[in-house]
């Protein structure tokens, strides 16, 4: 943007005497497509011409800007906050007393570190109770087994002995009875034993539990239980701290409903940071949420950008203004955006200081924002334009006023 001033330019009686005379001049110093074309431009020149004619004597001052070079941004702007990308909740499987909590927020740890311990002595008996079943049953089990085994025998020998009538009807029934009952008892030891065998597997893996390990590699960021707090989880799993992987942050950034049409994944993006107003870090949207959140009424929908961390400079919870790149021009002749008017014809046209005065001139717009105005062709870098009438000093008052048909 360039730097703007103010410049006097007086108006006098002369002046006004010479009124057609300049009028004249303002006509050939127009370009042909406008002085042949474009009625209301000159009739806009007309106004400016009376409108210092209207003033004789008053010494007008005029609010210039100097049209230089640069980068304008056409952007949509949000407050986020950064939010590590990846990142798990620690919690406890099985409820008991935290014993030991062996890391502090602020932690680097690996993935299979042993973070915290809750008392097992519960567990410790569960599981040594489930083995006893099991062994008992097991025995019950060979000594069911070895009564298969002689009824099987004794079946066998009462079967031959009936051959030749050698037993009665009633032994070998008997004997027959004694091989399905064995049978059938080492068939129920035998599922017991496997119901008994998943038992004591549950009772180890509960065990197992009660020693918390990293699941992934990162940071400590978190800690909401602490130790000697007795857990419950019965119905849901207590937190105990949080892991993040701050690596890769990501910007959760706020948009109002009427903007965020205007964004797509993949557009560009950059943002800065309440700490860090002169750094900016580049990114890509990653993704746009289709769930809204209302807050006071106003609808706002959350975009997600992406960004490498790799110094650790970007940390939790950092305040964040964001711009999403719609458009952007680099090394562009700029002007203040209040230098650029419609002219009757619907062209655009600036007011250019000259060492006559102020001399309209056609240009063409680019990309503008609230501040700037990109100039494509029409206007050279170095070149003055108005943006207003700063003062006049008629009866020593100052006053502010636009340039008619321009601003």
């Amino acid at each position: 943007m360039g730097y703007e001033s103010d410049t006097k330019y007086g108006t006098n009686e002369r002046g006004a005497r010479n009124l057609p005379e300049q009028l004249k001049a303002h006509w050939r110093d127009l370009p042909g497509a406008v002085r042949w074309g474009g009625i209301g431009v000159a009739a806009l020149v007309l106004i400016w011409i009376v409108y210092g004619w209207a003033f004789g004597g008053e010494s007008l001052t005029y609010r210039t800007a100097t049209a230089t070079r640069g980068t304008i941004e056409q952007t949509v702007t949000a407050l986020g906050s950064l939010q590590p990308k990846d990142y798990v909740d620690v919690g406890a499987q099985v409820s008991g007393q935290l014993k030991k909590v062996y890391v502090e927020v602020g932690d680097e740890v690996k993935e299979g570190d042993l973070l915290a311990e809750i008392d097992a002595k519960t567990y410790e008996t569960e599981l040594a109770a489930a083995r006893a079943r099991l062994v008992q049953l097991e025995s019950e089990l060979a000594g069911s087994q070895a009564e298969f085994t002689l009824a099987q025998r004794q079946y066998k020998r009462n079967l031959e002995l009936a051959r030749i009538d050698a037993v009665s009807r009633d032994d070998l029934d008997t004997s027959e009875t004694a091989v399905k009952t064995t049978q059938a008892t080492i068939a129920s030891l035998t599922a017991q034993i496997e119901q008994q065998k998943s038992t004591v597997e549950g009772a180890e893996v509960n065990l197992g539990y009660t020693k918390i390990y990293a699941p992934m590699n990162g940071t400590v960021t978190s800690q909401t239980a602490l130790q000697g707090q007795t857990l419950n989880a019965n119905q849901t799993a207590p937190t105990i701290l949080t892991i993040s992987d701050l690596s890769t942050m990501t910007v959760e950034a706020e948009v109002a409903e009427a903007d965020v049409g205007r964004l797509s994944p993949g557009m560009p993006v950059y943002f800065t940071t309440l700490g860090a107003a002169n750094e900016r870090w580049r990114s890509t949207v990653r993704q746009i949420l289709p769930t809204p959140e209302i807050e006071n009424d106003v609808v706002l929908y959350t975009v997600l950008v992406d960004i490498a961390n790799p110094d650790g400079k970007l940390m939790k919870d950092m305040t964040t203004q964001v711009f999403f790149l719609l458009g952007e021009a680099q090394d562009a002749i700029t002007v203040p955006v209040g230098a650029v008017s419609e002219g009757a014809d619907g062209k655009s046209y600036v007011s250019v200081m000259t060492e006559d005065g102020p001399r309209p001139r056609q240009v063409e717009v680019g990309l503008t924002n609230r501040v700037s105005a990109e100039i494509r062709s029409g206007l050279d870098e170095g070149e003055t334009v108005v943006t207003g009438i700063a003062s006049g000093t008629e009866s020593g008052a100052a006053s502010s006023r636009r340039m008619p048909g321009f601003l």
